[in-house]
């Protein structure tokens, strides 16, 4: 193996790249779980082989830079279709992007070669990359996409994921990965005699998730409009999408719960209260209460919120809907999609390209923690878009009144492409993760509904206006993730990291 990255660097980096590329079948829809496993070792194998770090650090970029390049080939489709720019440069600015993510697992494995003589390299390559995708996750306001984690939603160490997250997930499959290197390369069992156990005992868990079912349902009908995006933001369109999302709804008033998308009513919120208040009063009548995304715009400070509100009917017993201008019983949505929701340096980049000035790309934010939407006496924490991939955020708003998870989105942006199945599949790991039912309202798919062991119950297809009506469990109490977060895992990393270092540096 020497002797081949010494004569063909460039095969070994093409082959790199097609091991990270080929990660992306581990996630939905293709849901083919092991693969990461296999993949990672592969980058150990020949990191532990390499005698630079310079080496081992461009073989990591090369194996990141097939991983997302593969994994979020979708972003270009909004920057080619709807941000004016051609397909060279929007494919351009996705390897861009692609590049700057593949730095992470590049420096995990110069991890790996630090600490490659360490018969706990397993343990330390684990702790390393745990601290690179929390960097990740939070730099420039974070992009956790294609987390290792998501990738279990159907394999059997998802019964894991309330005690330790999707976060702890990925730990393990670092760990799994570096410790079948370690075996292959060394003959070295002590490792995965230690992690494979972990694997075994998952789907014992169960009686440690920490929630129960109430015996408590509410029923819900979700609705799906399918409205085009070229279409979503035109003015001349604003009073037939109204409409086709009334005549959806109609047939379904008296459902306790109604969920409309993410900015569902096409019109800012000062200039749709006429229709608000009348749908208010339709609600309240029939004893349904909705929720929708709308847009919130104060005129007098040039602000915008992407925000949900709720209608009809707060608590069973009113006789009237509740709704009123700037009522508290909204949500704002606090984690906003760089150039999709704010600019930054707008004054700079805004006349350079029409991808800098999408519709709807100057909000304000809301705050971090907000109070759960209370609707018919259900109290839902809700996440718009781009939230629900953040674990922290959803668990800082988590209360022990919190009955339901919801999330509305607008995956149109991403075509018919396989970014709106991962979007769906992180859902399903907070549902998991948290041990709440999920609501999830799409305007183009996937819309669903998924238990509280993150399994769909019902979804619609894409590119599809329908309503999904069913029944959910409700459940109480708190999963351990809920209670603890990542801290004994940052904490185990942290004294994993500084011991290796120790020992690495005292042997030197």
């Amino acid at each position: 193996m020497k002797k081949v990255w010494l004569t063909s660097p460039w095969l070994l980096s093409l082959f790199m790249i097609l091991a990270g590329a080929i990660t992306t079948f581990a996630y939905a829809p293709f849901h083919l779980s092991l693969v990461p496993v296999f993949t990672l070792a592969a980058l150990c194998l020949l990191v532990l082989r390499t005698e630079r770090w310079q080496q081992a650090f461009w073989l990591g970029f090369c194996w990141g830079l097939g991983w997302f390049g593969a994994g979020i080939n979708w972003v270009h489709i909004p920057i080619e279709q709807f941000g004016g720019v051609p397909l060279v440069f929007s494919l351009a600015l996705m390897l861009l992007l692609s590049g700057y993510l593949a730095l992470f697992p590049a420096l995990a494995a110069c991890a790996i070669f630090t600490f490659k003589t360490n018969r706990a390299l397993p343990l330390l390559f684990a702790a390393s990359w745990l601290l690179l995708e929390t960097i990740r996750a939070w730099l420039l306001t974070g992009f956790p996409w294609l987390s290792l984690g998501y990738s279990q939603t159907d394999s059997i160490l998802r019964h894991w994921a309330p005690l330790i997250g999707e976060t702890g997930i990925s730990v393990l499959i670092v760990c799994t990965a570096a410790a079948l290197a370690l075996l292959l390369l060394r003959r070295q069992w002590h490792a995965l005699g230690f992690i494979l156990p972990l694997w075994l005992i998952a789907p014992l868990l169960q009686p440690l998730h920490g929630w129960k079912v109430t015996g408590e349902t509410v029923d819900v009908a979700l609705v799906q409009g399918n409205i085009k995006q070229e279409l979503r933001w035109d003015p001349a369109q604003e009073s037939a999408t109204i409409r086709h999302y009334m005549e959806l709804t109609e047939p379904h008033l008296g459902t306790s719960l109604i969920i409309w998308p993410e900015a569902a009513i096409p019109r800012v919120e000062i200039l749709a209260e006429p229709f608000l208040h009348e749908l208010d009063a339709l609600l309240a009548e029939y004893n349904s209460s909705l929720i929708t995304g709308i847009i919130d715009y104060n005129f007098y400070t040039d602000a915008a919120w992407n925000s949900l509100i709720t209608l009809g009917k707060q608590h069973q017993t009113d006789s009237m809907g509740h709704y009123q201008p700037a009522h508290a019983n909204r949500f704002e949505k606090h984690h906003l999609l760089p150039i999709g929701e704010f600019v930054p340096f707008e004054d700079l980049l805004r006349p350079l390209a029409p991808i800098f000035d999408l519709p709807m790309s100057s909000f304000s934010r809301g705050d971090y923690v907000q109070n759960n939407l209370l609707a018919n006496d259900y109290r839902l924490l809700p996440a718009i878009c781009f939230e629900i991939a953040f674990p922290r955020q959803i668990a800082a708003n988590l209360t022990a009144d919190t009955q339901l998870l919801l999330t509305v989105s607008n995956d149109a942006w991403f075509g018919d492409s396989i970014g709106p199945h991962q979007h769906l599949q992180i859902a399903r790991m907070r549902a998991l993760e948290f041990g709440r039912p999920l609501l999830r309202a799409t305007n183009n798919g996937i819309t669903a509904t998924i238990d509280a062991n993150g399994q769909i119950q019902q979804q619609i297809p894409q590119f599809t206006a329908a309503v999904l009506t069913d029944q959910m469990q409700l459940t109480s109490g708190h999963t351990p993730y809920s209670r603890y977060g990542d801290w004994p895992l940052w904490l185990l990393s942290l004294v994993s990291l500084l011991w290796g270092s120790w020992q690495r540096f005292h042997r030197a």
